[in-house]
């Protein structure tokens, strides 16, 4: 296991580096490989390590690959801040505020909330840049890897499983990219630009011009690249390890490309995939890694966050390395009655929903709490998931083995004529652990046709992965189906405005308050824009800025 230590890493802001390099998207390079072991009782800083000095010893080289999870976790924000950005915390934050699922309770995620970033906002211009730095440093890994030669300590499994980690953060950090920066896939995906996917190392010199002149590649070539990472990540990945949670295996590669095919609407291949970790009939189980469902939907949170069977990747934060009080999940999504900040809360939308009924023990205690009015959380219910706001060491979850049977049900339903009872089996392992009331639960006879079933599965994913920046995802790749959106862009939302949140919680789908209107999926603000910094520095990038912006 390791931890990085983001204190050891060279401070610089957006501007130092910018003068320096000229490009945004390689904030961090090659030189700056510096991490610390993870053991908590061997803290003490190691030598920075450059890219010629990285690859001459197997302990090295460890290190090196530790390094890319570190810019996974934290890279800078402005004045070299560490808020998690992009997936120690940004990527669920930023998630749930482009949704209509959770509140923003005060100023802090305001701009994304209510959709008026533009390409100066630093929320998003530092989520792509950090995205970026950490590719870079997952590419300069990979090009050290590749020449090395294999002894007997070090052999060439071990380099491939190496290369195999960085891929495959190399292929999630593209796709949450393509999901912010450009249209879905369903929508004209071999016309419309996605992301540049950049695989070669970005060093300095010649290697910044280069990169300079890279383009966007389509919709389409982006995801045709992630899946190519992927696929060589499932190949060679070890199935599992130690610390199975924090680092990649071949389970996690294989959950990944079930969500990337979802994106797709390949449902052949999200089957495909997900069958390589669901067993045929309940109860359900991966023969890869051993995946299954907590017995409670709060298995996977709380105390039980660094070790349990769902979670099947998840980024580290820890008491040394974590996003701070300005970012951690911990401080965002608890309520100030539990030590708190009370800054993200969850949204009478969702909760007065029909498909969320009140006995459903994701309402209950166990995993949320309401605030008082006189609190800066005005009276809302806020997620118990993040248990530990004070030293802020909840992990943060990119995928679990719900989400996988989630996706095969839906891939199940939408292939299937008529209503497909394994899609039904699916849906119930997810839903009945949390709904201890028989008529709450559902059956076959439960559905008059798939398209219900579809429908059914697409709102348990808003309650079950509540509070884990899931929301957006589902909005961007259902926003051009006309069958099962759920709003034509991005939907509207409870006004962050309201003094008493409180009232609001009913369980009645007829209660009304105020909202703020929805974005049009034709609006231009439905993706984000290519960051100025982005714009300024790079004249091919400049001839590509997203419409409208």
């Amino acid at each position: 296991m390791f931890k990085v230590k983001t204190s050891n890493l060279k401070p610089q802001t957006l501007n130092d580096f910018m003068n320096t390099y000229k490009l945004s998207t390689i904030a961090l390079l090659a030189g700056l490989l510096t991490v610390t072991s993870c053991d908590v009782n061997n803290l003490e800083p190691q030598n920075s390590l450059s890219e010629t000095t990285a690859f001459q010893t197997p302990e090295r080289i460890e290190l090196a690959v530790a390094g890319v999870y570190d810019a996974a976790q934290s890279g800078f924000y402005a004045g070299g801040a560490v808020r998690g950005y992009p997936f120690g915390a940004a990527h669920l934050e930023q998630g749930d505020m482009r949704g209509e699922d959770m509140i923003s309770t005060q100023a802090f995620y305001a701009i994304t909330y209510q959709n008026t970033y533009d390409a100066t906002t630093p929320n998003n211009g530092f989520f792509w840049q950090t995205i970026y730095a950490m590719i870079n440093r997952a590419n300069v890994v990979i090009q050290g890897l590749q020449s090395v030669q294999p002894t007997a300590q070090l052999t060439q499994a071990q380099i491939n499983a190496y290369i195999g980690e960085c891929r495959f953060l190399r292929a999630m950090g593209h796709h949450f990219l393509v999901v912010y920066f450009a249209r879905p896939y369903g929508d004209n995906p071999t016309t419309n630009l996605g992301v540049p996917y950049r695989t070669t190392p970005v060093t300095g010199g010649s290697t910044v011009d280069q990169a300079v002149q890279q383009p966007r590649n389509t919709v389409a070539e982006v995801y045709t690249q992630i899946l190519a990472d992927l696929d060589y990540a499932e190949q060679n990945l070890p199935v599992t390890r130690t610390n199975r949670i924090t680092r990649a295996t071949r389970g996690a590669a294989i959950a990944f490309k079930s969500r990337v095919r979802l994106h797709q609407n390949n449902w052949a291949e999200v089957i495909k995939e997900a069958d390589k970790l669901v067993s045929q009939t309940a109860p359900f189980t991966s023969p890869i890694g051993g995946y299954q469902l907590t017995a409670s939907p709060y298995g996977p949170f709380g105390p039980n966050n660094k070790s349990n069977t769902e979670v099947i990747f998840a980024i580290e934060n820890n008491d040394v390395d974590n996003a701070g009080v300005n970012g951690a999940p911990g401080t965002m999504y608890t309520a100030a009655s539990l030590n708190g900040r009370a800054i993200i809360a969850i949204s009478p939308l969702l909760w007065n929903q029909p498909f969320f009924p009140a006995n459903d023990i994701r309402k209950s205690d166990l995993m949320v709490a309401k605030d008082p009015v006189t609190s800066p959380g005005r009276g809302a219910y806020f997620s118990r998931k993040y248990s530990d706001p004070t030293t802020r060491t909840d992990n943060a979850p990119i995928i679990r083995y719900a989400e996988v049977l989630l996706n095969l049900a839906e891939a199940l339903a939408r292939t299937s004529t008529g209503v497909n009872e394994r899609a039904v089996a699916l849906l119930s392992a997810v839903r009945n652990r949390a709904v201890p009331d028989a008529a709450n639960r559902y059956t076959a006879a439960s559905f008059a046709s798939g398209t219900e079933l579809v429908r059914a599965i697409i709102n348990e994913r808003r309650i079950e992965f509540l509070a884990e920046g899931m929301r957006w995802l589902d909005i961007h790749r259902l926003a051009p189906d006309a069958v099962y959106r759920q709003a034509p862009g991005i939907p509207a939302k409870v006004s962050n405005g309201i003094s008493d949140f409180g009232p609001l919680y009913t369980n009645n789908p007829n209660t009304t308050f105020t909202t703020q209107p929805g974005i049009p999926y034709s609006d231009y603000r439905f993706i984000w824009p290519i960051p100025i910094e982005e714009i300024v520095n790079n004249p091919t990038l400049a001839t590509q800025q997203n419409p409208g912006y």
